[in-house]
């Protein structure tokens, strides 16, 4: 069975290869259904940068208090400020810090459109979903519950009625006395 290009290209059956084994990626929805994700954003042009090391604070110990490990970002032509004092390297700061920047500038200019709000509302509805599939399990175990007990009380009752039927009424002659006036002498 032939294929045209564009169905060849749709569907996820390239090889990659992991530490020298290749391998099939089998992947149920072909790519053209998956959502893209707009591209990460590239940090800006470091003419657009000042940088500052800073003594970090809080936790960590003396060392990161007397370290300038902490590194602040300033993008001049928005006038956005980010700090970052993640790790106790000062490249893994400044890495990190512009990666922040990088972001912050794009939710700056696109706004909804940016690659953080997409990534944001894709979340929420996976967590809404998995909301109402709990609230859908939950649902229905309480009603298999209820069902299910009253299923045992009509049984119960059925059985019940079943066993007064069979039995024989029996009176003891004490009630029967103890019901009946008394014939005053």
């Amino acid at each position: 069975m032939l294929r045209t290009l564009s169905q060849a290209a749709c569907f996820n059956s390239g090889r990659f290869s992991s530490k020298g084994v290749s391998r099939l990626s089998f992947t149920t929805a072909p790519k053209c259904w998956l959502k893209q994700l707009p591209p990460r954003p590239g940090p800006p042009p470091d003419s657009e940068i000042e940088e500052f090391y800073l003594k970090g604070s809080g936790p960590g110990g003396q060392k990161i208090n007397k370290t300038n490990s902490a590194v602040q970002l300033r993008h001049t032509p928005t006038g956005i400020v980010v700090k970052c004092q993640s790790t106790r390297s000062r490249d893994q700061n400044r890495k990190a810090a512009r990666e922040i920047l990088a972001q912050k500038i794009d939710e700056f200019r696109n706004g909804d459109q940016a690659r953080s709000a997409i990534v944001g509302r894709i979340k929420q509805k996976k967590s809404a979903s998995a909301d109402k599939k709990k609230r859908r399990k939950y649902k229905k175990l309480e009603e298999d519950r209820e069902s299910g007990a009253e299923a045992a009380v009509e049984g119960e009752a059925e059985s019940n009625l079943a066993q007064d039927q069979s039995e024989p009424v029996q009176e003891s002659t004490r009630d029967r006395g103890a019901d009946t006036p008394k014939a005053i002498p």
